[in-house]
């Protein structure tokens, strides 16, 4: 190949190759799951996390330590992905989500990271039987883990 060839297989590749970096650090990661109804997908996912809670809570109550990993686990995981389940324009009436979540989407989705942080360190305290780690983190859980992303992002359930 001579150099000129080679010079201009650069130019033609160096920009492809911008192009798709920069696509690819940009873009929104797409959906792994779900059916074609986004917040039937995320209201799901969130019955799920919920139900998960309550049987740890149930199961911390029991002084069944290590059986709060599981629970844990599937926190950690539904977590992960529910900044895929808020794409933009997706607030329905059916959808309980403020218009804040797209307008402080970072802060969203550190919450969102958040929750897996502390599913994590929940699931490996658990894991470990670590009775004091587990009580320490279970005391806080509900207020940072869920809170964080609950209080600003989400209106309030109605009054009864």
């Amino acid at each position: 190949m001579t150099r000129r060839a080679t010079l201009r297989r650069s130019i033609v590749l160096i920009p492809l190759v911008a192009a798709t970096v920069a696509a690819c650090t940009t873009a929104a990661p797409p959906r792994m799951i779900g059916t074609n109804d986004v917040v039937f997908d995320r209201q799901r996912i969130m019955k799920t996390q919920g139900a998960m809670w309550t049987d740890a809570q149930n199961k911390f109550k029991a002084g069944n330590i290590e059986g709060i990993a599981a629970n844990a686990e599937v926190i950690a995981i539904t977590a992960m992905q529910i900044p895929t389940l808020f794409p933009e324009g997706s607030l329905t009436e059916k959808s309980k989500a403020k218009i804040e979540l797209w307008q402080r989407r970072p802060e969203f989705e550190a919450a969102a990271k958040n929750l897996t942080v502390w599913s994590e360190r929940l699931r490996d305290a658990s894991k470990a039987k670590d009775e004091k780690a587990v009580a320490d983190i279970m005391k806080d859980y509900g207020r940072i883990g869920c809170g964080s992303c609950h209080t600003p992002f989400r209106q309030p359930p109605p009054r009864s």
